[in-house]
């Protein structure tokens, strides 16, 4: 799939930028029936087909986004379905030219965009790579050079002889990929093709692509998987509808999206309660709206039970004022409630909570048999919450799993995915993995060590401890080492 460089252009004054965008805009005019369409003529006259459109004749794909890519910088651009990414990867790789603003490449390119672009399904793999190597601008004789490498790097060699249109979706991404980081680019383009490609390939992709930032190479990278995002870029731009949200650090980015999309599905889980009280259906552009804001994970909510007692409504509280929301911080309180009506009268009867990743991962889960409440009746609607004094996950996406059953397990209700939940880093509580565990370090100086004897009462450790490095150091401060006879905290 890789894309020919862009066509010349006046470089503009951006230091060692490698890409730079001024106010950058891209107009697209509606197709749809009932929108006025333009004349040949009238396209001449002005010099455009989308000049002079009234704004309900006209999609703005892009408005007024400005940002530089330094040269040896990688940054990814995340945001919802529709929200620009793709048309800002086409732009950067000359494959459009936008209706507003200045925009400038420096370097030569290599583009990963859409699936199959860039080859011709009637002819073999072999004859593709060298098409695709001459449009990069590769002659005949350094393709022959690199070819073995980029079947092997592909492997496709039992293939390469067939024609593409027999390849898969996996199999064309191999080679467009391959193809693309052989012509040894300056400036990579990637986006979100990699989400089709099998776990071994992907995780050749990212050693890749590592190694062309590591020798000085930059990468713009569309993704929805934030963790990708994360690990590979020194920055992120967050677009939503067509204009820049944020741009800054990763994390810092990530989380302010996230929080946007969990503010969002709150809104929409409150409207869809509401609309269920009422026996309302949704409206379709709310519809629209969330399959253009959801991620990309499956949404489905997967239920099953007898019916001897229903769950009817589910809410995530959090914070110390316990409201409704779906976007906390890493150490937050937070609480899980579930609003249960029995059918029949109970006496048997086991409320569970259980938090998993998106791919199903079992992060946490309990439920009241497990603490030890023993049950006796149960015979009108109640409120359960299970509560939280500090939710320690790990930042990231994450689905509850609610349920009200009998002890030996028989399902009532379970529901499956009825919530979903982002979590945020905190600048107190960081770690590495799924769970934050309460936790300190201790140390103690060893006995009969290297350092016994002349050094004995020396210190054997020299730290600022976590409050004091907050509180900038100091003189009051120096001599916290483990060991040392003037230090309160010393372990011998």
């Amino acid at each position: 799939m890789p894309a020919k460089p862009p066509p010349a252009r006046n470089p503009l004054q951006g230091g060692s930028a490698a890409v730079v965008l001024r106010g950058v805009g891209k107009r697209y005019r509606r197709e749809a029936g009932g929108y006025r369409l333009r004349t040949l003529k009238s396209a001449l006259l002005e010099g455009s087909l989308t000049s002079g459109l009234a704004a309900a004749d006209a999609v703005e794909a892009l408005e007024d986004v400005s940002f530089e890519v330094a040269a040896g910088e990688a940054v990814g651009v995340i945001g919802g379905n529709g929200s620009g990414k793709s048309t800002l990867i086409k732009l950067v790789a000359g494959l459009l030219r936008p209706t507003a603003g200045e925009l400038a490449v420096n370097g030569r390119v290599a583009a990963l965009i859409e699936l199959g672009a860039g080859f011709h399904p009637e002819i073999s793999g072999r004859e593709n790579i060298f098409i695709n190597g001459a449009l990069l601008g590769l002659s005949r004789r350094r393709i022959e050079e690199r070819y073995d490498d980029i079947v092997e790097f592909a492997g496709l060699s039992d293939f390469i002889e067939e024609p593409i249109k027999n390849y898969s979706s996996g199999m064309y991404v191999r080679l467009g990929f391959s193809v693309a980081i052989h012509t040894d680019p300056e400036i990579l383009l990637v986006d979100e093709v990699l989400a089709v490609g099998d776990e071994e390939f992907v995780h050749r992709c990212i050693t890749r692509i590592e190694e062309h930032l590591a020798g000085g190479g930059t990468l713009l990278f569309v993704s929805h998987s934030m963790g990708l995002v994360e690990e590979l870029c020194d920055r992120a731009v967050w677009l939503d509808r067509g204009r820049s949200r944020a741009i800054g650090s990763p994390r810092r980015v990530i989380d302010a999206y996230l929080e946007d999309v969990a503010k969002r599905e709150g809104e929409a889980h409150d409207r869809s309660r509401t609309r269920g009280v009422q026996g309302e259906e949704p409206p379709p552009e709310e519809e629209e709206e969330a399959a253009a804001t959801a991620p990309a994970a499956e949404e489905a909510v997967l239920r099953w039970g007898s019916g001897q007692a229903r769950i009817v409504g589910a809410r995530l509280l959090a914070g110390t004022s316990s409201e409704e929301r779906y976007h906390v911080h890493c150490g937050e309180p937070v609480a899980f409630e579930l609003q249960v009506e029995p059918r029949e009268d109970l006496d048997d009867f086991v409320f569970g909570v259980g938090v998993k990743t998106p791919r199903g991962v079992d992060c946490w889960g309990t439920n009241t048999d497990l603490a030890g409440y023993e049950p006796r009746l149960l015979r009108g609607p109640v409120r359960v919450r299970l509560v939280c004094p500090e939710l320690r996950l790990a930042p990231g996406e994450y689905t509850v799993d609610l349920a009200v059953h009998a002890r030996d397990g028989r399902a009532y209700d379970y529901r499956r995915r009825a919530l979903r939940f982002t979590v945020a880093e905190s600048s107190a509580l960081r770690s590495i993995g799924l769970y934050l565990p309460d936790h300190e370090w201790q140390v103690e100086a060893v006995r009969g060590g290297a350092a016994d004897g002349a050094a004995a009462r020396q210190a054997a450790i020299d730290w600022l401890l976590p409050a004091d490095a907050n509180n900038g150091g100091g003189p009051a401060n120096a001599g916290h080492k483990a060991g040392a006879p003037s230090d309160p905290r010393r372990m011998e």
